[in-house]
This record gives structure tokens, C-alpha cells and sequence, in this order.
């Protein structure tokens, strides 16, 4: 018979769910690159509420199968270009679960058209849930967040890289998160609390899949000359989001597969 010492018990525990104890929110969570990040800080042993706009249906289901696993899951209809809702979905996290300890700004729209095609209903709505969603959940969550915290953008390598046309405005709103990141670093680095900008590369989703029209194209200009998946960013969210990431902060953190080497 092996017996396990209490203390290798507890430390093989905190190693396989780092973030037991914490509670996140991430906007625009019920599918794609959000849905992973959901499934990922859950499977490290955080209590996650996520946004939706329109997957009602993705959301339910993603909230049945993890919550069929034991795990701590809301789901909240939120537009991320509305302010009143944005806050509201801070402050329901905070009712259910009791506190906040992580913000993962995901929820983006992208249309693209050259310039002079696009109508000023487009660059409003953009900037809505862009740039100004990201905003006011940030200024929102940090009111609740202590030593500890964690705020992470997902960004976009367009932000530095846009080798097609018609991506300027998404660029310009990826961009300005990159901004908002290192000039916020310096505001929360006395707090304790680390902001970071994840700049994903192509990645094989529903919106953007490596099968698609666009696929063979955007392949070509990866280095490792495939798509990214949603679990890789995934990973590396959880890994800012926990202690090991507690060094990095004011970061524009590039996973691309080579594509803007």
C-alpha cells in the first residue's frame, strides 16, 4: 500500500488547477477562440462568467457540458458595444461568484472593406465593441479586483501585420488595445494587478476556418504553414492568468505561428 503525503497531495492540487479559488469573466466566450479560454481557466479550477451577443444556443451548450463536469459556469447575454450591458455583466460575476480576479477582453467584430466603402454605422460599431467594450469592462472590473488580478486583451497580430487590404479599421481598433495595454501597465503594476495583450496569428475557427476561401492564402504566409487553435491561445491566456505569468505585464504577446516574422 502507498501512502501520499499530505503535503505532495496539496502541491499535485495546485498544479493541476492553478486557478482554483479565482473567478473570471471573459466577453465574448461562447465560441471560438472565447469558448476555449472558457474551457481552459475552468479546467484549471477557475469559476468562469462569459458574454454572448447572438450564440445563445452555443452558449447553453457550452454551459451544460461544463457544468456536467463539475464545473462553476455562467452564461450572460451582453452586447459588448453597449456600456450599460458591459457593466452589468461585470457586476452579475461579481453577485454570483462572490468576487472578480480575471477579465479577458475577447468579444471583437471584424468587417472589412476598403475605407471609402465603409459607413460610418460600421466605424461606430467597431470602436463600440473594439476599443470602448474593452474599455468600461477594464475600468468596470478593476473596481472589484485586488493583488493578484489579471486583465487580458485579446488583441490581433493585424495589429502589427495586415498583408491583404480592406483590414484597416480592425487594424486601427487591434491596435489601439496594444495602447491601451502598455499605458494601463504602468497605472496597475503598484496594485499588483498584470494587463497583457495576446495577438493571435490566423486561427481555425468558425469565422476564420483553415478550410475555407481564404485558408490556402493565409497559410502560405504562416512560418509553421498551418493555422493556430483555439486551445493554443487558450494555454497561453491560462498561463497569464495564473501565477507563473505574474512577471509579465504591458506585454503585446505574439501567437502567430511565424506569420508576422
Amino acid at each position: 500500500m502507498t501512502t501520499t503525503h499530505p503535503a505532495t497531495v496539496t502541491a499535485a492540487t495546485t498544479l493541476s488547477r492553478p486557478l482554483a479559488g479565482k473567478v473570471a469573466l471573459v466577453t465574448g466566450g461562447s465560441r471560438g477562440i472565447g469558448a476555449a479560454i472558457v474551457e481552459r481557466l475552468v479546467r484549471d479550477g477557475a469559476a468562469v462568467a462569459f458574454t454572448y451577443a447572438g450564440a445563445k444556443d452555443r452558449a447553453e451548450a457550452l454551459v451544460a457540458a461544463l457544468t456536467a463536469a463539475d464545473a462553476r459556469v455562467l452564461a450572460i447575454a451582453a452586447d459588448s458595444g453597449d456600456v450599460d450591458a458591459v457593466r452589468a455583466a461585470v457586476d452579475r460575476t461579481r453577485e454570483v461568484f462572490g468576487r472578480l480576479d480575471i477579465l479577458v477582453n475577447n468579444a471583437a467584430i471584424a468587417r472589412t472593406a476598403p475605407l471609402v466603402d465603409v459607413g460610418d454605422d460600421d466605424i461606430e460599431r467597431m470602436l463600440a465593441v473594439n476599443v470602448r467594450g474593452v474599455v468600461v469592462a477594464t475600468r468596470e472590473a478593476l473596481r472589484h479586483m485586488g493583488r493578484g488580478g489579471r486583465i487580458i486583451n485579446i488583441g490581433s497580430i493585424n495589429s502589427e501585420y495586415v498583408p491583404f487590404p480592406g483590414a484597416s479599421l480592425y487594424a486601427l481598433t487591434k491596435g489601439a488595445l496594444s495602447g491601451f495595454t502598455h499605458g494601463l501597465a504602468r497605472e496597475l503594476g503598484a496594485r499588483g494587478i498584470t494587463i497583457n495583450n495576446v495577438q493571435p496569428g490566423p486561427v481555425d475557427t468558425d469565422m476564420n476556418p483553415a478550410a475555407g476561401p481564404n485558408g490556402p492564402y493565409l497559410t502560405g504566409l504562416v512560418a509553421v504553414q498551418r493555422f493556430g487553435h483555439a486551445r493554443e491561445i487558450g494555454g497561453l491566456v491560462a498561463y497569464l492568468a495564473g501565477d507563473e505569468g505574474a512577471y509579465v505585464t504591458g506585454a503585446d504577446l505574439r501567437i502567430d505561428g511565424g506569420f508576422a516574422a
